[in-house]
């Protein structure tokens, strides 16, 4: 009975240390027991090793002179436009063009019943021929009585009525000749020509309509050679304009900017425009300012209301420290980007960022030049920490698309998401970022 006892307390053991084994493994074996079985005791293990400082690539930053295009929305106006209405009244009797067509200049339009015209002209011309005869009537007879008095034959009366009437029939000849001169206009003013080249209006007078001078409205035409593109910008961005030119040595002016068009698809218009004009006042509803630029368009590609972007070039950013995309990080107290200093240590800097360039973004404040700043594996970074610098190639500097980063940083911006808060809208060219 005992033996039973103690053979089931062993099975129960054996048991309880299977189940201890096999949920929490087998224990190590104590110096004592590895000493008696013979086994040796496993040696303790080593500390890891520090880990080196990770390795990162900077940039040092510059100051230098940064091209900048600024971008507007824009509506494509008509040259001008031009209402062609009739010099005289009459029948029209036929339309020379299709409504709505593109027509040259001196290009035949509309024909008005010339009949009273011509008749007016030949009466006109019978009148000259009248008048002409009188004058030669009146200087045959001067010239007699001067004969006359020469002779003394005739009186000093006699010549001068003669004198008289020879000034009175050249003076009605005069009269004769402007009438005449009046008759043909009117007869050539029946066929209504086109006064500019463009396209015509859809509508126009039916024929058979009696057509009153200068009241009737014939036809519109709308010049498209060149076009306007009218855009504005703020009052803000005009006073920041000036401030900048005040600070350059050679201030810019209209001709040294130039104007690229964008379709609404992104297609750029071949030719270049320039700036023709730009308001003296702000739009009280709008507190804008108003522009225009001027494009050459010889082959009407651009049509009056039409809707584009333009991009204003020649702008530039004197003494301007460019960061590039991928070193702007996004704290709670806005952008900030990482500076290596001597000891090789990281420390994260707040910053002030303005304009965006290709290169990357304008830092207007935190940053001075020779500084260098993490481009390269920021996320490995922590602030305070130790780094190993490797120097890279900084981006050229040039003018582009505002708000469109290179090539090679378009993938990685949009890895890390859109820009940080505190910098500056691309689409809202003038207006700096404050964190």
């Amino acid at each position: 009975m005992m033996r039973r006892m103690l053979l089931s307390l062993m099975a129960l053991a054996a048991l309880a240390a299977g189940a201890y084994v096999y949920l929490y493994g087998a224990p190590a074996s104590p110096a004592w027991l590895a000493g008696l079985t013979g086994q040796r005791a496993p040696a303790a293990t080593p500390a890891a090793p520090p880990m080196p400082p990770p390795e990162v690539g900077v940039v040092e930053v510059r100051a230098g002179e940064v091209p900048v295009a600024l971008e507007y929305a824009g509506r494509v106006i008509g040259f001008r436009d031009v209402e062609v209405r009739p010099r005289v009244g009459g029948l029209l009797l036929r339309r020379a063009f299709e409504e709505g067509t593109r027509v040259k200049e001196g290009q035949d339009l509309f024909l008005i019943d010339p009949a009273t015209y011509q008749v007016a002209q030949t009466r006109a011309e019978a009148q000259v021929s009248q008048a002409q005869a009188t004058v030669r009537q009146t200087e045959e007879n001067f010239r007699r009585a001067d004969e006359l008095v020469r002779r003394g034959a005739g009186t000093e009366r006699q010549r001068d009525d003669a004198e008289a009437a020879r000034d009175q029939a050249r003076a009605t000849l005069s009269v004769a000749e402007a009438e005449l001169q009046n008759a043909r206009l009117n007869l050539s003013y029946t066929t209504v020509k086109a006064p500019v080249s463009g396209i015509t209006a859809l509508q126009s007078p039916t024929i058979g309509s009696l057509i009153q001078p200068q009241a009737t409205l014939l036809t519109t035409i709308t010049q498209l050679d060149p076009a306007y593109v009218s855009f504005s910008f703020t009052d803000e961005e005009g006073q920041a304009f000036r401030e900048l030119n005040q600070r350059r040595a050679k201030p810019i002016s209209e001709k040294d900017l130039s104007v690229e068009l964008h379709y609404g698809s992104g297609t750029v218009y071949p030719q270049m425009g320039r700036i023709d004009s730009a308001a003296q006042r702000v739009d009280p509803q709008t507190g804008t300012i108003q522009a225009r630029a001027v494009f050459p368009n010889p082959d009407g590609a651009l049509l009056p209301g039409q809707f584009v972007r333009i991009m204003v070039r020649g702008f530039s950013l004197p003494d301007a420290i460019v960061i590039p995309e991928q070193a702007v990080s996004q704290g709670p107290q806005g952008p900030s980007v990482f500076v290596v200093g001597e000891n090789g240590t990281a420390q994260a800097r707040p910053v002030r960022l303005g304009r965006q360039v290709p290169a990357g973004w304008v830092a207007q404040e935190g940053l001075k030049p020779g500084e260098r700043v993490v481009v390269e594996g920021v996320i490995r970074v922590r602030p305070g920490a130790p780094v190993r610098p490797v120097p890279v190639a900084s981006p050229p500097q040039q003018a582009g698309r505002p708000g469109e980063p290179p090539a090679a940083q378009r993938a990685d911006a949009t890895e890390r998401g859109p820009a940080p808060s505190g910098a500056a809208r691309p689409d809202a060219p003038g207006r700096e970022a404050r964190p």
